[in-house]
């Protein structure tokens, strides 16, 4: 399973890069393969204040439909154009291409690291 070293992890399934500001928000690889064929995304509007644990959006896919949850507190700055309008890099590119959201973060609680993250998924299993 993909977990990159430099990103920290929610018990959502979504990742953060908080090493620049903004900082970058997408789904892992393991939500990604959960999820299956993505087809549809819904993301908040940038200038949206969200809260950690709030949900930000949706993906849609050929199995199912899951929420998306902001594992900080911050403001949106942007949002993935590019992933909006070809919702399959999502689920292709999970950590590249097919991030979801930059924000600007504020707060939040403590997430996992990488090797937490891979222990957690594997029990998820």
């Amino acid at each position: 399973m993909d977990v990159p070293a430099h990103l920290r992890y929610s018990v959502h399934h979504e990742w953060i890069d908080d090493t620049t500001d903004p900082a970058t928000v997408g789904i892992t690889a393991f939500a990604a393969s959960a999820l299956g064929d993505v087809i549809y995304a819904e993301l908040p509007d940038p200038g949206s204040h969200l809260t950690a644990g709030d949900v930000c959006g949706e993906v849609e896919s050929t199995k199912s439909v899951a929420e998306l949850y902001l594992p900080v507190s911050g403001d949106v700055v942007a949002v993935n154009e590019e992933a909006l309008a070809d919702p399959g890099l999502i689920g292709a590119d999970p950590y590249g291409r097919g991030w979801l959201l930059r924000v600007r973060v504020t707060g939040g609680p403590p997430l996992m690291s990488a090797d937490e993250y891979r222990v957690f998924a594997d029990d998820a299993r």
